[in-house]
């Protein structure tokens, strides 16, 4: 059984390899001769003799020779339900052709080992010619089904019917496809048929049939491989997927997360560097996933680890350079410095060189940062020509210390996803993540699809710029044509295939398309548009071009072609605004559109039918979660129709998936307050000033739940930024009125002292909300106080002892009150008497500390005077109060 087991592994390895690099050491011998042609034509980049094979093919789907076939698409889904049993049979040594080959002689031990791996050998393969025809190029001559079946001629009218069923098992889930895929009449149904083989080799390891099997470790890998392939070709995320993938690449960690484990589980077939590069391989795919979905932190994590595990150090330096042709004086430039546990210099590790090509693709320069190579459009350089030493004539490159091997490569350049998705898109952004990218410019060696790579990431940064717009077209030109071109090979266009985030062609051409449309050119962009039937691009051209009419009649007529395609159906809603092609998309899904209820989702809410648009977003996000303006839309819905828990739960999903969304973290914290919640509330809105510091209103809201929690020092912060947003406009004064209670309360208690220290606990913390709110109070007055901002000022000098300032503030308060309308106004005039009684007192106090008694005569003028002018009011608590504090003036 070991004997068989290492057979095992020893194909998984070889097939493994066949996506990282070609090591020049022969590989691990395979004993039997079946697998050793299928794994040989796969190293070779030849996986259609490997799914043609007929030995293989009778094998696992012998089935098929006398298959009477149905072209609908029930008869596809019957032919793949028994394509699968089959297989399971075969797996599990209930063929008919199984046991003709046992009865030949193949011995037991070695049984599970053969059909495990035939199964791998035939999964990989159809992934394989997949990422080929649709992510990798170039186009092969392929079969239009993934099976051999003899004497079998594919009709036009089945092989749609059969596509029709494959494109709906990919979009079962509530996605589209993004675009049309090369060879669409097979290319779904290789990337199933890989799924099924897999998936059930998969299946039934973890079942824990033929417990003797210890190998099949990296079905699991491919698995997450091929999962997210299929989330990269549909048009938008899936929960769905992630969920499988979540589990996969948990599995490929734990398996292939440490070189230890690797060599354990190769031993002899395999070298130490060999398993650095598994594991860094295994770390930068998970990365890569996490990207995809916006998990920036885990994204970060992986990361890390695949750098530490390829022995790759990175850091940003400045240096004195030139970046145009024309410039005259040297500038600060940011350089990329890659330092590695063995320094390569001039030369990859062992395990690289013979996988890396020159550097010829659509960044020829040779190696020469003052060319652009075919591309001498632009008077920028490529990358920056530093100084050294600072002699103007002694000069190097970016990454002149250290050649770095594909995986160090593949590294450096994923960086820039982790920078794209951590921050917002703009021009600073994209300028760090230059030195990334010039840094591999720099090499003198990189495989296909790491200078790919890095030539996309170059022309999204240089499409954005006027100045070398025109060399991205010409380069994002050479970039679509050399996927189409012959050269290099498929096997080495699949190396690091899935350790890059390149596009898909189709998503490749869209963004080709889109650069075409911002230089202008939207006749050349309306062909490719309409060539990937990328239907909303194509009706934003006609609409740019004021040719709406055509996009209608275009649809229309593809519509006659097409008629059960939901999104032909909802494109034409968007252009005719009617909910009737909605609906029409929903009967055609089956009900399974998501963009459809989405699209009578938000039409129900601009007729403000709240409910209905809450029920269809609640459906649309039931089907597909990962769609964070939608959770925010069934939020709004909510939340106008009434359903505060609901619309609680949509923002809530809403700032999980997006924790930058300052709106939703808002109306999060308007909810909790609604349901008096201020604890709640005042870290939402915490979250939410994160993001919208210059609305007012925000911070208005803020400061009262900050007072509300205890938080009294937040607060007075939360009504000074007010102040700067707003103006007294926005000054809340029931609110500093409270403040200032509050402060008075901690001014009235008696003064605790420390063992340590003299100075009273709690006198610093007085001082400082004294301090704020005296800071407030006149920044507010020299913008123009009012009566109550002048109350509370004279309040505040009076804490700080200064009575003749309060006396100052309370006179200008009264004359605030003060007008011809006053005394026929009793809420004024008890505001003026509340007022005039304060300004008394502390008249009092001034007569009693100083001697001066002409404050006392100025008191006794003033409530006279009140009292006389007062008379309509004579009943009131406040004109008795005035009389008494007359009385107890003239009695000092």
């Amino acid at each position: 059984m070991a004997e068989g087991a290492s057979f095992l592994k020893a194909v998984e390895l070889r097939l493994l390899r066949c996506s990282l690099f070609h090591p020049p050491s022969p590989p691990p011998p395979v004993a039997h001769p079946l697998i050793e042609s299928l794994v040989d034509s796969i190293e070779q980049g030849r996986y259609a003799d490997v799914l043609c094979s007929s030995e293989a093919t009778q094998l696992l789907v012998g089935f098929a020779d006398s298959w009477e076939f149905d072209e609908s698409t029930e008869g596809a889904s019957w032919f793949y339900d028994e394509v699968e049993r089959s297989i399971d049979r075969f797996l599990r040594r209930d063929s008919e052709a199984w046991l003709q080959v046992l009865n030949d002689g193949g011995g037991d031990d070695s049984d599970v080992e053969f059909r495990y791996a035939l199964v791998m050998c035939l999964g990989v393969a159809a992934l394989l010619a997949f990422t080929q025809q649709n992510v990798t190029g170039p186009v092969g001559n392929y079969s239009p089904f993934p099976v051999l079946i003899r004497g079998k001629d594919w009709p036009v009218n089945g092989e749609t019917q059969w596509d029709v069923w494959a494109q709906n098992q990919l979009t079962s889930i509530g996605c589209g496809l993004l675009g049309k895929f090369s060879l669409l009449q097979f290319g779904c149904k290789y990337i199933i048929y890989a799924k099924i083989l897999l998936s059930k080799l998969w299946d039934l390891s973890k079942a824990g049939m033929d417990t003797g099997i210890i190998g099949c470790r990296t079905t699991s890998w491919w698995l997450c491989r091929l999962t997210l392939l299929q989330q990269r070709i549909l048009d938008e995320l899936s929960s769905s997927l992630y969920g499988l993938l979540k589990i996969f690449r948990d599995e490929t960690l734990l398996h292939f997360g440490k070189s230890e484990n690797i060599m354990d589980y190769w031993g002899s077939m395999s070298c130490n560097e060999e398993a650095s590069m598994i594991t860094s391989m295994a770390y930068l795919e998970a990365a890569i996933l996490e990207y995809k979905y916006g998990r920036v932190d885990n994204s970060r994590s992986y990361l890390d680890s695949a750098e530490k595990a390829c022995g790759l150090h990175l850091f940003l330096t400045g240096a004195l350079g030139f970046r145009t042709t024309h410039q005259v004086d040297a500038k600060a430039q940011m350089i990329l410095i890659s330092e590695t546990d063995h320094q390569n210099q001039g030369s990859g590790s062992p395990i690289d060189s013979s996988q890396a090509q020159v550097n010829g693709h659509a960044s020829d320069n040779n190696g020469d940062p003052n060319t652009n190579g075919h591309h001498d459009c632009s008077d920028i350089l490529r990358r920056p020509r530093l100084v050294e030493n600072d002699k103007d004539d002694q000069v190097s490159n970016v990454s002149r210390n250290v050649a770095l091997t594909a995986m160090q490569q593949a590294v450096v350049l994923a960086q820039c996803l982790h920078l794209k998705r951590r921050s917002r898109e703009d021009e600073l952004s994209r300028w760090e993540m230059a030195p990334y990218i010039e840094a591999i410019d720099a090499q003198q060696q990189s495989c296909f699809t790491i200078r790919n790579f890095c030539d996309l990431l170059r022309i999204g940064w240089e499409s954005t710029r006027s100045r070398t717009k025109q060399r991205a077209l010409l380069m994002m030109d050479k970039v679509v044509e050399g996927v189409k071109a012959d050269s290099p090979v498929v096997a080495k266009r699949i190396q690091f295939s899935y350790g890059v985030y390149v596009p898909a062609i189709p998503a490749l051409r869209k963004e080709y398309g889109e650069i075409l449309v911002s230089c202008g050119l939207i006749g050349e962009a309306l062909k490719i548009f309409e060539d990937l039937e990328l239907w909303d691009n194509l009706i934003y051209c006609y609409r740019l071009l004021d040719k709406k009419a055509a996009a209608v009649d275009l649809i229309n007529a593809r519509l006659l072609v097409m008629p059960t395609e939901p999104k032909l159906w909802c494109s034409l809603g968007d252009v005719t605004n009617n909910d009737a092609y909605y609906e029409k998309a929903l009967e055609v899904s089956d009900n399974k559109s998501v963009r459809a209820k989405r699209s009578l989702a938000r039409s129900a809410y601009n007729r403000k039918d709240y409910e209905t648009s809450k029920i269809l977003w609640e459906a649309a996000m039931a089907q597909n979660s990962f769609y964070p303006e939608g959770w925010f839309a069934l939020g709004f819905a909510a939340l106008k129709a009434g359903d505060y828990e609901k619309a609680l739960d949509g923002f809530t999903q809403t700032v999980l998936f997006d924790p930058d969304n300052g709106d939703a973290w808002n109306n999060i914290a308007c909810l909790h307050l609604k349901k008096k919640k201020t604890k709640e509330a005042f870290i939402a809105f915490k979250e939410a000033l994160k993001f919208k510091r210059n609305r007012w209103e925000l911070w208005a809201n803020y400061s009262k739940v900050a007072f509300d929690i205890g938080n009294i020092g937040q607060a007075l912060e939360a009504i000074k930024k007010v102040l700067e947003l707003h103006g007294n406009k926005g000054i809340d004064v029931e609110l500093l009125d409270k403040i200032m209670e509050k402060i008075e309360e901690k001014s009235a208690q008696p003064v605790v002292t420390s063992d340590e220290d003299s100075t009273p606990e709690n006198s610093r913390e007085i001082d400082f909300l004294v301090g704020m709110i005296g800071n407030i109070l006149q920044l507010a007055i020299r913008g123009g106080g009012s009566e109550g901002l002048w109350g509370l000022y004279a309040r505040w000098h009076k804490i700080k002892g200064d009575l003749l300032m309060c006396k100052e503030a309370l006179l200008k308060q009264i004359r605030s009150y003060q007008g011809s309308d006053m005394w026929h106004d009793a809420e004024r005039f008890k505001l003026f008497a509340h007022a005039s009684l304060q300004l008394c007192q502390v008249c009092m106090e001034i007569a009693l500390s100083t001697g001066n008694r002409s404050e006392l005569a100025w008191a006794e003028r003033h409530l006279s005077n009140t009292i006389k002018q007062a008379v309509d009011f004579s009943g009131t608590d406040e004109y008795r109060d005035l009389k008494n504090c007359l009385d107890k003036v003239q009695n000092q």
